[in-house]
């Protein structure tokens, strides 16, 4: 036992030991990337290949739609040489009228051209037909100056007006957009938590929300393929909040970047917006239920008062001529 044991604590014994030790340990540690392979990498390249095909998807088709619709239609050549005749571009157009017409679903060339146009158009046709009316219909007897004060102040109406439709149009698209958005950030909660990209998720929406608001869609549509080719997604998501100038879509897109940014959990960050957008249509429907009564006091005064009166002192006032 004693011979063992020395045996066993014999130096050249031990360096064999520890040097078959330390070659086993060397091949295992080499051969430990080939026999167990790192699911986290094998992911990785399987989501960045599945990204492309997304993008390849979303190009092929909206050049199958471009084929189809031609989305950005070219103006009318009389237009168009009138407004570069008269150099429009610099003294009737701005930029922020391009970007009303974008808000308000008219994107391209042609409407920008046309829009100059109708400024241009709309003050001289509100001059002549002002100063037709004034001069030779109705014959008003005021001093000359009036009347071409009159005739000054139709023009700049006529100039303002086509801003002003465009005004209303844009509302009009923000009602329809402020109205569905809290449900498209369900959707987007739901399409994100089942494990959707941001890129299908908007995707995804963009065709179910199309019933209640064809703006909404239309916006959605376009952030999509805007997150597939421009080279920063950044850049999408500001798109998006200028086109509609909305302040929940504003506050949605900020947060948006910054979870892309932070790593942030899409799906927590969702929940929360949609409750606040949810909340913020709740307070304005109370605040416009809250305006109601002074708003129908007059009505009452004008409408219901009379009615009142007459139905409770008529048949009083009947008696009171009956006797008499």
């Amino acid at each position: 036992m004693l011979e063992l044991l020395e045996s066993a604590i014999n130096t050249q014994t031990l360096t064999m030991v520890l040097a078959a030790v330390a070659a086993a340990a060397t091949v295992l540690t080499l051969a430990m990337p080939f026999v167990f392979a790192n699911p986290l990498d094998k992911r990785m390249r399987s989501v960045a290949l599945e990204r492309e095909k997304l993008r390849q998807r979303e190009r092929e088709r909206m050049n199958q739609e471009k084929q189809r619709v031609q989305l950005r239609a070219s103006p009318k050549q009389y237009v168009q040489r009138i407004v570069d005749q008269f150099n429009l571009s610099k003294w009737v157009g701005q930029e922020e009228a391009r970007l009303k017409l974008v808000q308000a679903g008219y994107r391209g060339q042609a409407p920008y051209v046309t829009f100059l146009f109708v400024r241009m158009v709309t003050p001289v046709v509100a001059l002549l037909f002002t100063a037709f009316y004034v001069f030779l219909v109705l014959h008003l007897n005021y001093p000359l100056s009036v009347k071409i004060g009159i005739c000054i102040g139709a023009a700049y109406v006529g100039m303002q007006l086509p801003m002003l439709l465009l005004k209303s149009k844009i509302q009009k698209r923000q009602l329809s957009i402020k109205r569905a958005f809290p449900d498209t950030l369900d959707l987007l909660l739901i399409c994100v938590e089942s494990g959707m990209s941001i890129e299908a998720a908007f995707r995804k929406v963009s065709d179910e929300i199309g019933s209640q608001s064809v703006a909404l869609a239309e916006e959605l549509t376009l952030t999509t393929a805007e997150l597939s080719y421009l080279p920063d997604r950044r850049q999408a998501y500001e798109n998006l909040a200028k086109r509609t100038d909305l302040e929940g879509v504003k506050s949605v897109t900020m947060a948006l970047q910054q979870a892309e940014r932070y790593g942030t959990p899409l799906s927590t960050m969702l929940r929360t917006m949609a409750q606040e957008n949810r909340d913020m249509r709740m307070s304005e429907a109370e605040k416009k239920a809250a305006g109601l009564p002074p708003k129908l006091t007059v009505p009452m005064i004008l409408f219901f008062l009379p009615v009142l009166f007459v139905v409770i002192l008529g048949p009083a006032v009947i008696k009171v001529m009956a006797i008499k």
